[in-house]
């Protein structure tokens, strides 16, 4: 599959699945968020306070002394962001899809969220022969504290050169953290996910992120996580079974 049918199969898949995905996927979500908000000491960055916590009606009224920025790319409906919005003073969301990002806004609105603090935008920093699109060239996407990418590294055909584009959207010190499925069998043919068609790779050994990391500039302190449990996929059946897939988080400091 070339580059560009790669990149029409997912934005089109995911355009199609946009307005249910939330819904469909709400418990696997939520075990993610869980998954991701017990390692914010582990994920090292110097997050704000969760202003939803017990501070003091004045130092809550203060905002924030410090900005700390989160790159959420292939956003889709906004998973990484939800899981990390209380500690950090702003989201941005990229996606291909552009019912994804329209249901990201959505919920960003409807919440009463201001766009200033969070908004998502439709975009691809993965194409080799545009690697600085015009859409994503202003300094609201760049210099960002940390940049994710949750369950986004297995549709992505050059997964290493996604690792240098995302680390030069980072500020020095920034962190990359990745969270996709360790290396598993050929699904595509036992399962009837209708994803299965957009899946490039079938999971990330350390090893291979490890190196990943070290050529995008990503690599210090790097560590590899894995989620003991695992993450069950509601919804997806695999062989007549619920979908259920060993899950790592690694992360890196952009050198």
């Amino acid at each position: 599959m070339s580059d560009h049918t790669a990149v029409e199969s997912n934005r089109s898949h995911w355009d199609e699945n946009a307005s249910t995905y939330n819904s469909k996927f709400e418990k696997t979500i939520l075990q993610i968020i869980a998954e991701v908000q017990a390692r914010l000491d582990w994920i090292g960055v110097d997050w704000i306070e969760d202003s939803s916590g017990n501070e003091t009606s004045e130092s809550s009224s203060k905002g924030p002394t410090k900005e700390v920025r989160l790159l959420d790319y292939a956003c889709g409906t906004g998973l990484v962001s939800r899981a990390l919005a209380p500690h950090v003073t702003q989201c941005v969301g990229i996606d291909l899809s552009e019912g994804m990002v329209d249901e990201y806004n959505k919920t960003v609105e409807n919440q009463g969220i201001p766009h200033s603090e969070m908004f998502a935008q439709v975009g691809n920093l993965l194409d080799e022969s545009d690697p600085s699109p015009a859409a994503l060239s202003g300094p609201e996407f760049y210099n960002f504290d940390i940049a994710v990418v949750g369950l986004g590294f297995h549709h992505f055909d050059k997964p290493s050169f996604a690792a240098k584009q995302l680390a030069a959207r980072l500020k020095p010190g920034g962190v990359l953290l990745i969270i996709d499925f360790l290396p598993h069998g050929d699904h595509k043919h036992n399962h009837d996910h209708p994803a299965a068609h957009t899946v490039t790779h079938l999971g990330f050994s350390e090893e291979a992120v490890k190196t990943m990391f070290e050529e995008a500039g990503v690599g210090g302190r790097f560590e590899y996580d894995v989620v003991g449990k695992g993450i069950v996929f509601h919804g997806v059946k695999e062989e007549g079974n619920t979908m259920s897939r060993s899950v790592f988080m690694a992360r890196g400091f952009k050198l």
